[in-house]
C-alpha cells in the first residue's frame, strides 16, 4: 500500500484542489457556432444523406478532428441544432403568452405570431429533425421535450382564461386541441397549401374560449341555484 503523505503536523496532507474545466474560449465558441450553422445548412438541404460529421466539418471550414472535439458524433450535432432553433419557434410563443394583458389580448398575439409564414429553412429543418427522430432515440427524446414545451404554451394561454373564470375550467384539453390544430395547419402550409392559419386559428380559439366560458358560467349558475335551493329547503317548515 502506498504511503499516505503527511503534513508537518502528522496529519494526512490535503490533496491539491484541481481547477475546474476551463470555460470554452471565444474562438472555441465561434468554431462551435460555425459547426452548428453548417449542420443546419446540411439538414435543411435536399440531400439529407449528406449529413455527416465529415461534411459538416468541410462546410464549416474546420478539420474533422476539431468537429469531433466539439461534438462526439452526428447525433450530438442534431441535438445542438434542436437547441439552436428554439429561439426561432418556441421562445417567441412563450413571450407572446406570458406577456401582459387578459386572455383575449394574449390570444391575439399568439394568432398574429403563428399567422406569419414559417421560413423555408426552419420548415425544412423541422421535417429533417422529425426524420432523424424516427431513427435515433436520443433525437426523439430531445425533440419530444421541445414539443412538450411548445404545447405547454397553449395550455398556459388557456390557464389565463381559467383564472379569469375563477379556475372553473380545465385549460389542458383546450390548449392541446389548439396545439394539434396549429400542427395540422403547419403541415398543410409545408405542402404549399394556404390553410389561412391566422383566421382559422383565431376562429378556433374564440370558439373554444366561448364554449368553455359558457360551460363554466352555467356550472357556476347551477351551483348557485343548488345552494339557494338547499338554503330554502333548510329554512322551510
Amino acid at each position: 500500500m502506498a504511503a499516505v503523505a503527511k503534513d508537518s503536523g502528522g496529519r494526512p496532507a490535503t490533496p491539491p484542489v484541481r481547477a475546474g474545466r476551463p470555460r470554452a474560449s471565444a474562438k472555441g465558441e465561434q468554431t462551435r457556432a460555425r459547426l452548428i450553422a453548417a449542420a443546419r445548412t446540411l439538414l435543411a438541404g435536399e440531400m439529407i444523406e449528406g449529413f455527416t460529421t465529415r461534411n459538416v466539418a468541410a462546410l464549416s471550414g474546420v478539420s474533422h478532428g476539431m468537429c469531433h472535439y466539439h461534438f462526439q458524433d452526428r447525433t450530438d450535432l442534431v441535438l445542438a441544432v434542436i437547441q439552436d432553433i428554439r429561439p426561432e419557434w418556441i421562445t417567441p410563443l412563450e413571450v407572446a403568452v406570458s406577456g401582459p394583458g387578459p386572455f383575449a389580448e394574449r390570444a391575439e398575439r399568439v394568432v398574429e405570431l403563428l399567422g406569419r409564414p414559417e421560413g423555408a429553412e426552419l420548415s425544412h429543418l423541422h421535417s429533417a429533425l422529425h426524420w432523424q427522430a424516427l431513427n435515433d432515440a436520443r433525437v426523439r427524446e430531445s425533440l419530444e421535450a421541445e414539443y412538450r414545451r411548445w404545447r405547454a404554451c397553449f395550455v398556459a394561454l388557456f390557464q389565463v382564461l381559467a383564472d379569469e373564470h375563477g379556475g372553473s375550467l380545465d385549460p389542458r384539453p383546450l390548449g392541446l386541441a389548439v396545439a394539434a390544430a396549429v400542427d395540422g395547419l403547419a403541415a398543410m402550409d409545408s405542402l404549399g397549401a394556404d390553410g389561412g392559419t391566422g383566421p382559422v386559428l383565431r376562429t378556433l380559439i374564440r370558439t373554444l374560449a366561448a364554449g368553455a366560458a359558457g360551460t363554466a358560467g352555467a356550472s357556476a349558475a347551477a351551483g348557485t341555484v343548488g345552494t339557494t335551493g338547499t338554503a330554502g329547503a333548510e329554512s322551510g317548515p
